[in-house]
């Protein structure tokens, strides 16, 4: 007679996964905050068209923010206030490094968790954060190509 496995249990739950999400939304925070700065304050014409996209981003950050924020009370927990530290300079190629880091970072842990998500059997929260993690990508793309650089692998999530 076959033997019959238990289910498993997931290895995170939904109180860490609204730790987790909040820490998400605070570098959603940090993007709005960066992404309105930015792109104010980089000069010169060979950054015209990435100020204006950049300000793009910032309006997509905070819908990211809004949904991030809207998980975490379905969740039952109570949505952050505080974002992650910004980096400034004065250097425009900066700023743009500055963002490509973010971003990849913040791939980084959406491919995360989509995954955990799943594990929680919360679909619909997976495919709304695969939604956001389009737009993410988009944006790495979008530093790369105006730094002249290859888009930089995020990593694998765990």
């Amino acid at each position: 007679m076959p033997e019959i496995e238990a289910p498993s249990r997931p290895t995170i739950t939904r109180e860490k996964l609204i730790d987790l999400l909040n820490e998400d939304l605070e570098r959603e925070y940090q993007a709005i905050i960066a992404y309105v700065n930015y792109s104010q304050v980089l000069k010169g014409a060979a950054y015209m068209n990435i100020a204006a996209e950049l300000a793009v981003h910032a309006n997509e950050e905070l819908t990211h923010a809004l949904s991030i924020a809207n998980h975490i009370d379905y969740l039952g927990g109570m949505p952050s206030v505080v974002p992650k530290p910004v980096k400034t300079s004065e250097q425009a190629e900066d700023m743009l490094r500055f963002d490509l880091e973010n971003e990849k970072e913040t791939i980084r842990q959406y491919r995360r968790r989509v995954k955990q998500c799943d594990e929680l059997n919360e679909f619909a929260l997976s495919e709304s954060i695969r939604e956001i993690l389009m737009q993410e990508q988009d944006h790495l793309v979008s530093l790369a190509t105006a730094l002249g650089v290859d888009p930089p692998n995020p990593g694998i999530a765990d």
